[in-house]
């Protein structure tokens, strides 16, 4: 008998990993791929099979961690947000061309309208791009079968499998059934070609053309995929195409679950071509819905051999930028749409602050007055909570660009004149990107003034571990930052006039300085005192 579970789409995607033989997956947390990982790391089953969850200190080494667990047979998984993949752009596009020994999935979840991201990337193109095949569910039970098919998809074809998932899929709940038989992990087993994961020029020639003569059988899995489905409809005006939760989107418009329209959904790429051809040739006019970038809609106009009309982002039936949902759907289609009622004026906005008690606000009071005497504009910042200390009312930061571009901006800014310049960063991130900048910094003598600001956690994410605690100091000096420039501080407003002056001289030393303003997470505090009352509560009832 099948156990039917209400799961985020995350979730039910690391719920089907564990299932189909799981044997360790790589992440750094990231909204909205998170929930991910912290599933495995909390399911009894995954601890049962000793399935490895820990945390990567970022993209690339998750990616690159992965395909080695590939490379010994076994089974696994990495998992990012969309920027995340450009950091492990690297090894995801050559792994393309090393192939896969072990199944290897990489989830990819993109942020349309950027609720918690820089952009709005869609990383159905890196997909495209690296020659692989992707997934793209439009549910949580797709998001849980198409990681037994991705497994399986992997190792029948020996190459990485893409899979693109969304926010509103990633973050709502609907009921996966889970299959009654849990597939066991693989047993060690060393690819049969012990050169395949060698990309010297020569090899990798090889292997290129191997790539290149898959794509055929990839196209036939795309054509022949239950997750490529075509619908017949009696009203040839239109045809419609939807991809991953686009098509959720259309189904709202129609509560009887019957479109007029003949629809094609793609949940699979390379796109179904054969079953593209045959709704163009039977319509008069395509709609293409598709969460994120018109990639489906490009192609379309470039593989159409008639002129037929192709409407979508590209031409404005549907917006260009943001999240679809089924008002903007029901306006491409012409239908009625549904309005809210407006919000009580007696509602007021709350734009995002740091929580009453944060030890970055302390830290950003007292560089604010420690460069109160200098023309503003001279401090660089980077990815994290911090980043609201751009808001009203610290408005101490210039700039928030990339994971770890504080450090080398602020060096580029000296570079150029602008000294002193300073750098924020976090923990967290300092370890994820910030290290390669400072070793450079330290290289070149630059005159800039890099503040790490240690929470004891990945804030922002969730509070996962930092990969930083505890190492920071040993980590400035082992790159070569000289001891005496490097200052802890204790961010309280008790110690503010103290901070701000060891702030004042580290900004007017001509070389790289490193300030550490040290005091735990508010929330974090919370959360530990929440579960140590809780564990009393349970010794107290026993």
């Amino acid at each position: 008998m099948m156990q039917k579970l209400l799961l985020l789409g995350d979730e039910a995607l690391a719920l089907g990993a564990i299932d189909a033989g799981l044997s360790g997956i790589y992440a750094y947390p990231g909204t909205p791929s998170t929930e991910i990982t912290e599933y495995v790391q909390h399911s009894k089953d995954a601890k049962v099979k000793g399935i490895r969850s820990n945390w990567s200190t970022n993209e690339k080494t998750a990616m690159e961690a992965a395909l080695g667990m590939s490379y010994a047979g076994k089974r696994t998984m990495v998992c990012m947000k969309h920027v995340g993949l450009n950091v492990a752009a690297d090894p995801f596009v050559n792994s393309s061309i090393t192939g896969a020994n072990g199944g290897i999935i990489i989830v990819a979840a993109d942020d349309p309208s950027m609720h918690s991201s820089q952009n709005e990337q869609d990383s159905r193109f890196f997909g495209k791009f690296a020659l692989m095949p992707i997934l793209e569910p439009v549910n949580q039970q797709e998001c849980y079968d198409m990681v037994h098919y991705g497994f399986d998809l992997s190792e029948r074809y020996k190459v990485p499998v893409l899979l693109r998932i969304t926010t509103r899929l990633a973050h709502s709940r609907a009921g996966v059934e889970r299959r009654g038989v849990q597939r066991e992990q693989n047993k060690l087993a060393l690819p049969t070609n012990l050169r395949q994961f060698v990309l010297l020029p020569a090899i990798a020639r090889k292997q290129y053309k191997t790539l290149l003569n898959n794509q055929i059988f990839f196209n036939k899995e795309s054509e022949e995929s239950a997750f490529n489905i075509y619908y017949e409809g009696a009203d040839k005006k239109l045809g419609i195409i939807t991809t991953g939760i686009a098509y959720n989107y259309l189904m709202e418009n129609y509560p009887d679950r019957v479109v007029p329209y003949p629809v094609l959904k793609i949940g699979q790429y390379p796109m179904p071509y054969a079953q593209i051809e045959k709704i163009c040739n039977e319509c008069d006019e395509i709609l293409v819905l598709e969460e994120g970038a018109p990639m489906v809609e490009e192609a379309l106009k470039g593989f159409l051999h008639r002129g037929i009309k192709v409407k979508g982002r590209l031409d404005g039936t549907v917006p260009r930028d943001g999240e679809l949902n089924p008002n903007i759907v029901a306006a491409a289609l012409g239908m009625p749409v549904t309005e809210g009622s407006d919000i009580p004026a007696v509602v007021v906005n709350r734009p995002p602050v740091l929580c009453s008690g944060c030890p970055h606000t302390d830290s950003y009071l007292a560089l604010n007055e420690a460069l109160s005497s200098l023309e503003p504009g001279r401090v660089f910042s980077d990815i994290g909570c911090y980043t609201l200390g751009a808001l009203k009312p610290l408005e101490a930061i210039n700039s928030c660009v990339d994971m770890g571009a504080s450090i080398t901006m602020a060096k580029g800014a000296a570079d150029a004149g602008m000294i002193p310049a300073v750098a924020v960063i976090g923990d967290g991130t300092f370890a994820h990107s910030g290290m390669t900048g400072l070793l450079d910094a330290v290289i070149d003598k630059s005159p800039i003034t890099i503040l790490i600001l240690d929470n004891d956690t990945t804030g922002m994410t969730g509070g996962q571990n930092s990969s930083a605690n505890g190492r920071i100091e040993a980590i400035c000096i082992g790159l070569g930052v000289e001891e005496e420039h490097i200052k802890v501080l204790k961010p309280i407003r008790k110690y503010h006039d103290e901070n701000v002056q060891i702030m004042k001289e580290e900004l007017a030393y001509n070389g790289v300085s490193v300030i550490i303003p040290r005091r735990e997470c508010i929330v974090a505090i919370d959360k530990r005192m929440r579960e140590k009352a809780k564990l009393k509560s349970i010794a107290e009832k026993a």
